[in-house]
């Protein structure tokens, strides 16, 4: 406990922490009044919830190449907040001017530009880091900013669908803008260390210059040496496949739920929420127990029991549809899944050099954000014409019989074990 206290005195890093909690419950109001938008609009279309949610996912293909290299240029608390006050100010647009409107394209528009200012969000938090602690508080500073993070993310579901119920989508997105304005404010008022600017005044047209001249080719390095190293191949494959079934799943489930259990977004946040708690207490139990356990294996076995949750919480709650009954499932779904990130990281990890792994994990975080956004697009089509329990169990099905094919054909390649 001491060494957190020791971590919270420092005053800059407080604030930044401060200010991401209040950020990350900004996240989820911004996503829950965006579904109960498209509720009030559209009620049970799985297509408009996939176009509104695409446009917060292309960012990662357009922008998440190139965001890290500026943001290596910019000063990055300066960069932090302008993004804050810029969401802010273009979600505010939306209650303001943009909720009455007819088409939904200035909308679209609007989240396009959000997203994409959060590329360059996400990335100069994590690089500020190191100038607002001592080095030796660098590990725990980076535990407290995920730990809490994740928590606040699972909160923050489970409250901003109570909210955005409660007070109505509009007030959502007042709520959204607020939370980046205080968020942004916060940052503000963070004082990077005098030696930190001279540095980069000093070195920063050398820096600049190196990175223009080598983005290009680092890219083209990442990509052959993505192909060439097999376990990275296959398990960008399993997250591939583990993607698209959470995008497969992701719209339907949302509609699946609201008609179900007769709310917009009040149990659909609060459900989430039980999700995320499954998946966090999944992570610790497999962190604590999996290192003797085949990392390979150890996938393959969650495919095939995340795939059977999967169908019967789709067939639990259309049967019994219970809340409490629903509560119980998605935590048991989420304790299902956990261990598959993390042990495919712990492979990446495991078999990728040095200095190519952050070419890999941006690579990764392509590979799956693609498969989410074809899946979801594919999936809501298919849920026009469709039942969306047939969807949900059949992605549930397929899950398991990967999962299953894979353990029996994998199960004598010696780098598997």
């Amino acid at each position: 406990m001491s060494k957190f206290r020791d971590v919270f005195k420092s005053r800059n890093f407080f604030l930044l922490w401060l200010g991401q909690l209040v950020s990350q419950l900004g996240d989820r109001l911004d996503q829950m009044a965006l579904i109960a938008f498209v509720y009030q609009r559209a009620p049970g279309s799985t297509i408009e919830i996939a176009k509104i949610l695409s446009f917060t996912i292309i960012p990662v293909f357009l922008i998440g190449p190139i965001a890290g290299v500026y943001v290596d240029r910019w000063d990055r608390r300066r960069t932090m907040y302008a993004c804050d006050f810029l969401r802010a100010f273009l979600v505010l647009l939306i209650p303001l001017f943009l909720f009455y409107t007819k088409s939904l394209a200035p909308i679209y528009l609007v989240i396009f530009l959000v997203f994409s200012i959060g590329r360059f969000f996400v990335p100069a938090k994590m690089s500020i880091i190191p100038d607002l602690v001592e080095k030796k508080d660098l590990l725990m500073a980076n535990s407290l900013v995920n730990t809490t993070g994740m928590i606040a993310a699972i909160l923050g579901f489970g409250i901003s669908g109570v909210l955005v119920e409660w007070l109505g989508a509009r007030s959502g997105f007042y709520l959204d803008a607020f939370s980046f304005f205080v968020s942004g404010t916060l940052i503000l008022f963070i004082v990077k260390k005098a030696s930190s600017r001279i540095n980069l005044k000093t070195m920063g047209r050398e820096i600049v210059e190196v990175l223009r001249k080598s983005v290009f080719q680092e890219i083209k390095e990442g990509i052959i040496y993505f192909i060439k190293k097999k376990e990275i191949r296959f398990t960008a494959g399993i997250i591939f496949t583990l993607w698209s079934a959470l995008g497969a799943v992701y719209v339907v489930i949302i509609v699946f739920v609201q008609k179900t259990l007769h709310s917009a977004t009040k149990d659909l946040g609060l459900l989430i929420m039980f999700l995320g708690a499954g998946l966090f207490v999944g992570s610790l139990i497999y962190g604590r127990f999996g290192q003797k356990l085949s990392a390979y294996k150890t996938i393959f076995a969650s495919l095939i029991l995340s795939g059977i949750m999967m169908a019967v919480f789709a067939l639990g709650i259309h049967r019994y549809p219970n809340f409490s009954a629903a509560a119980i499932l998605a935590l048991l779904l989420g304790l299902a899944i956990s261990p598959i990130m993390i042990a495919s990281n712990t492979i990446i990890h495991k078999a990728s050099d040095t200095e190519m792994m952050g070419k890999i994990f941006s690579s990764l975080e392509i590979v799956m954000h693609l498969g989410f956004l074809l899946f979801m697009f594919l999936s809501s089509i298919l849920a026009e014409r469709s039942s969306h329990l047939l969807i949900l169990v059949s992605v549930g099905c397929i899950f398991s019989i990967v999962g299953i094919i894979n353990l029996i054909i994998n199960r004598k390649i010696p780098w598997l074990d």
